[in-house]
């Protein structure tokens, strides 16, 4: 029979952080200690959990990210389904710390339906944040063109380069209105934070 450590690792999470995780429903004891153990016994300051499920032909996957802002770095656990050849139930559990010096950039997308009847503060029911620290950057090349349409003449390529670590989608017709309001106070946070 296998010991069990003397110290669980995901109960020494704030109250408040651990219960987000088991609401999450994904794994929530694995979860909770990958995500104590990446925080190293830092303190946290904000934190933010968003649970996904995707549709992948006939596969049902499930997904949870856990950011976790301590007083020097951002802490990222993402957590997932992972095919195994054997029929076995298998989940990936990856987790990353960034120095918040390192964070080049929080960017909220606010997706407001009927903007002509906007009504001022509520900034619509939906949200994407995206947060960069140049882990993983994107190149979108396109032939270039001299807007012209008569011409044929090769101008080469232009592109964009844009750095999105990681993006999570917070809709507050799926997620609840609370969970948008989470997800816009740990950006205000993050970027309190990094702006220092």
């Amino acid at each position: 029979m296998r010991k069990m450590p003397r110290e669980v690792p995901g109960f020494s999470l704030p109250a408040e952080l651990r219960a987000d995780i088991q609401h999450a429903g994904y794994y929530p004891a694995l979860v909770a200690d990958v995500v104590a153990a990446t925080l190293a016994g830092d303190s946290v300051e904000a934190h933010l959990v968003h649970q996904e499920t995707t549709f992948d032909q006939d596969t049902v996957r499930r997904h949870i990210t856990v950011l976790v802002i301590t007083a020097h770095k951002l802490v990222i656990v993402h957590a997932d389904d992972h095919d195994d050849h054997d029929d076995r139930s298998v989940a990936t559990a990856t987790s990353e710390s960034v120095p918040l010096r390192a964070v080049r950039g929080v960017m909220l997308a606010h997706v407001v339906a009927n903007p002509d009847s906007y009504v001022p503060g509520t900034l619509g029911r939906e949200l994407t944040l995206t947060l960069g620290w140049g882990a993983v950057s994107r190149l979108d090349v396109v032939p270039a063109s001299c807007g012209d349409p008569a011409c044929d003449a090769d101008h080469g390529f232009e592109g964009t380069l844009a750095a999105d670590d990681i993006s999570l989608r917070i809709s507050a017709d799926a997620d609840g209105d609370a969970a948008l309001d989470r997800a816009m106070h740990f950006a205000g946070r993050l970027s309190a934070t990094i702006g220092r």
